[in-house]
């Protein structure tokens, strides 16, 4: 993966990119490519980028140019089938001077158009700039790994793979959006194309955009589909296993084979990291190394199932252990990087662990995310086919106590505390076969945690509804799908691609520039699991069941026999207790508070006594919704002070020294620098 920015004078009152701007805007993403800067101006465009090398190491530099000039390119990403596509275009006459994947995407643009996103496996964000016809277009990957920021003002269009670059400009607005917050605060993450900064927007996964001097036209080349949209498998369940199996050890491969360099995986303990840590070992062309995250918080802790898979691949295995301290120094940094507030501390440990994959001279890992959503595989769809079942009949009693399957502990309580549990579940039930239905829990319990800090004026300014409401925009066949594909698309474009591909993925692997590569998220795959019967992926109340039928005989039976382990991370209690750093504080203080304008200074004082008391008394440990509640508050503050209320973000110090530099503003011929 890399880093871009660019800046495009396509209206009236349009204004290109001053050198030094682009210099300072690229310079902020020197994490995200450490290894070479490049830069490309001309009367109306300029775009610089930051490089982490994976393929074509010699002559992969970026802007790229078709061998004609007439199109360059920035692109953040890999496109895993540029072989294939290569010997495609040179034999219908297309010529190629590097062997980079980067070139490859700009001569299927000039052969294909738009259409060419369809044919690409792979996770990108791009640029491609026509000069002669005065055209810029953007594209995002169909799931949303790699990122991509747009703002458009009087006629200019500047656009970045993170903010903070676009913020190094100073005509660049320095607002909060209250849509984007309470977003984040009912669904995990703001959703595309809203972020949390005002006049920012963000790229949606599976979409395309051009600007020309005549104004702007939109596309969307994918978007999540589940039969009767898309055929339905028609194989037994046999035969869904082998090519499951078949599809994932190509996936696998292709994500080791593709790159210039050697390919780590992360060991999480659990079957979908597990399997793909063994097939990318089979295509490993050396001695694979593996990479854990381990607490010292025992219920965290999943290290004897990660030792066993190391031990059985053989491979050169590395932990971290990480402790609530560790967490809390980590964390602003981390929101540095996220950009936006988090709920869950999880992205913390992820930072520090692809810190280690750096250390240990890797550039590029395999992931398991994606397993859970492509598959069923979560609790929240388990929990969505109880409720419906009980919604049938809601005077059972025997139904709910189906929830005792999924959540064990639940078949000690007695009395009020079980009826608690049980009345948690049995709100929303006459909503049952309507859009939503799965996630209404999850949404109505994160909005109650986190609005009830809000400050009046803020609460007034997002009073209702998250706006815009995802469930406004469903595909039009969405009420034909069979209940768990509902629950599905919901969780992939709600979840998935704003949050743990991004704040828990993207961000925290590039931040250390490391490259995540996820083969659950192979186009043939999602297809694949998009097509199988409901039946397949959740079989009454067993999750992923034709995985598990995949990983018979390949991963150990202790991985494959054991009970889901969601990744967690210690929460609040790493801020309350009494070695919190002193930053904590500093960000809830009443006059940091007031600045931000989000919460209530009262209120945010409230929560931190309650919850340092609960920090001094083992035995009252925090509820979940204090959880959240005091995440999401310290990210926002940490958020708001780093981005929008000091100065500009700066370029960590990093001399901006470009390899690559075409300069076509003169009327004389341009300059061209290290190619």
């Amino acid at each position: 993966m890399c880093g871009f920015v660019g800046r495009a004078a396509l209206g009236p009152g349009g204004v290109g990119p001053a050198p030094d701007l682009l210099a300072r805007m690229v310079a902020t993403l020197h994490h995200r490519g450490p290894e070479g800067y490049g830069r490309y101006r001309d009367h109306r465009t300029g775009m610089a980028h930051a490089r982490l090398a994976l393929v074509d190491l010699a002559t992969g530099t970026q802007p790229l140019a078709d061998p004609d000039g007439e199109w360059w390119m920035v692109f953040n990403g890999e496109l895993f089938n540029h072989h294939a596509l290569r010997r495609e275009l040179a034999a219908a006459g297309r010529r190629f001077a590097t062997t980079s994947d980067s070139e490859v995407v700009v001569q299927a643009f000039r052969a294909w158009g738009v259409d060419c996103f369809r044919r690409f496996n792979g996770q990108w964000a791009l640029a491609l700039w026509n000069r002669a016809e005065e055209r810029l277009v953007l594209s995002r990957d169909p799931v949303g790994i790699c990122p991509l920021f747009v703002h458009e003002h009087r006629g200019t269009v500047s656009f970045a793979s993170e903010v903070k670059a676009l913020l190094a400009d100073p005509a660049m607005p320095r607002a909060l959006d209250p849509r984007g917050i309470d977003q984040t605060f009912t669904y995990w993450s703001s959703l595309a194309p809203l972020t949390p900064y005002a006049g920012i927007e963000e790229m949606p996964p599976g979409t395309w955009r051009e600007y020309t001097t005549a104004g702007r036209r939109d596309g969307t080349y994918w978007s999540p589909a589940f039969p009767p949209t898309v055929p339905q498998w028609a194989g037994t369940l046999d035969e869904a296993t082998e090519t499951l199996r078949d599809h994932l050890t190509a996936a696998s491969e292709l994500r080791i084979t593709s790159a210039d360099v050697p390919v780590g995986a992360y060991l999480s303990g659990g079957l979908d990291s597990s399997l793909t840590a063994l097939l990318g070992h089979r295509a490993s062309r050396g001695r694979l190394q593996t990479f854990s995250l381990r607490f010292a918080d025992a219920e965290f802790d999943e290290g004897g199932y990660q030792r066993e898979l190391a031990s059985m691949l053989d491979s050169a295995h590395h932990e971290i252990v990480v402790d609530r301290p560790d967490i809390a120094s980590v964390f602003p940094e981390v929101v540095r990087h996220t950009e936006r507030p988090v709920l869950r501390t999880a992205a913390a440990p992820m930072f520090l662990l692809s810190r280690e994959v750096r250390r240990a001279g890797i550039k590029a890992v395999l992931t398991g995310e994606g397993a859970d959503e492509m598959l069923g595989g979560y609790d929240l769809f388990r929990e969505a086919r109880i409720r419906a079942f009980w919604a049938r009949r809601p005077g059972s009693t025997a139904r709910p106590a189906l929830f005792d399957r999924i959540y064990p502990y639940l078949g000690g309580l007695t009395g009020r505390a079980k009826g608690m549990a049980q009345s948690f579940w049995k709100v929303g039930l006459e909503r049952a076969g309507q859009p939503g239905f799965s996630h209404d829990p999850r949404w109505r319990s994160t909005r109650a945690a986190l609005t009830r800090c809000y400050a009046p004026a803020f609460a007034a300014q997002t009073a209702g509804p998250a706006v815009p409401d995802p469930l406004e925009t469903l595909p039009a066949d969405f009420t034909r799908w069979a209940p768990l594909a509902q629950a599905q698309f919901l969780e992939i474009t709600t979840l998935l691609s704003p949050y743990l591909l991004s704040s828990q993925g993207d961000r925290q692997l590039l931040g250390n520039g490391v490259e995540g590569r996820f083969p659950f998220l192979d186009p043939d795959v999602i297809a694949l699991c998009n097509s199988l019967p409901p039946a397949y992926k959740l079989r009454g109340l067993d999750e992923k069941h034709v995985l598990k039928r995949v990983g018979r005989g390949l991963v150990p039976d202790g991985i494959l026999a054991r009970k889901k382990q969601p990744y967690r991370a210690p929460d609040a209690v790493c801020f309350t207790g009494p070695d919190a750093p002193p930053y904590v504080d500093e960000m809830l203080s009443p006059g940091a508070v007031l600045a931000a304008g989000v919460f209530d200074p009262g209120a945010v004082r409230a929560l931190l006594v309650k919850l340092r008391a609960a920090s001094a008394d083992n035995r009252n440990a925090p509820s979940n919704a204090d959880n959240m509640a005091f995440v999401g508050i310290l990210s926002t503050q940490l958020m708001f002070h780093e981005f929008l209320h000091n100065a500009l973000p700066s370029a960590a110090g990093q001399p901006t020294q470009f390899t690559v530099d075409v300069d076509l503003t003169a009327p004389t011929p341009g300059r061209l620098h290290g190619r």
